[in-house]
């Protein structure tokens, strides 16, 4: 008798088998942490999501510049009240908007003009005032009202129907001049 083993031909070919499935299964975890890995990178890198914008210290008056004006009026067309109103209408301007003002005076606003009507939702990072939050539809109609919105805060504030605009106001503008959902605004350029 000899001391010689006996291999398996079936045994060897599964084991070879085994061994390039468990390659394989690392391989893929490899590249899966890759990927997340690199999706995760470019996403931080997003402007508007995460990269913080440069903050201006200056004070209501020096930071606002008027470009329009824009006048509140109930759903029968009757006077509401006014505000002057800074535009932002480019990525750079929605994505800074209010940030870092310490302050805005109640006959000031930001009106945000977007290319296309479809639901908006904003964001109050970065803020340092409480703000009213007013989505407007391309017919002038307000859809959507968010009140005395936190400062500082990632919380959503979605619009309920499609808009194209927004306005933003003090904190607490809307209930004051009793302003609500169907009111219709009217805007124009002055600069």
């Amino acid at each position: 008798m000899s001391n010689k083993k006996n291999v398996n031909p079936t045994r060897k070919k599964k084991s070879n088998l085994n061994l390039k499935l468990i390659t394989i299964v690392i391989a893929v975890i490899v590249v899966f942490v890759f990927a997340s890995n690199i999706i995760s990178t470019c996403s931080n890198n997003n402007v508007s999501a995460e990269k913080p914008i440069q903050n201006n210290e200056k004070n209501a008056e020096d930071y606002f510049t008027k470009e329009g004006e824009l006048t509140f009026n109930t759903k029968r067309s009757e006077y509401i009240s006014s505000i002057d109103i800074e535009i932002a209408e480019d990525d750079r301007g929605r994505t800074q908007g209010l940030m870092f003002r310490k302050e805005m005076k109640e006959n000031q606003g930001m009106l945000f003009i977007f290319t296309r009507e479809e639901y908006q939702s904003f964001w109050m990072r970065n803020t340092e005032i409480s703000l009213d939050i007013i989505f407007v539809n391309s017919n002038e109609e307000i859809v959507t009202i968010h009140k005395n919105t936190e400062t500082f805060s990632d919380n959503s504030y979605p619009s309920t129907k499609p808009a194209i605009y927004v306005v933003e106001v003090v904190g607490g503008y809307t209930s004051k001049f009793g302003i609500n959902v169907g009111d219709k605004i009217v805007w124009r350029r002055t600069k």
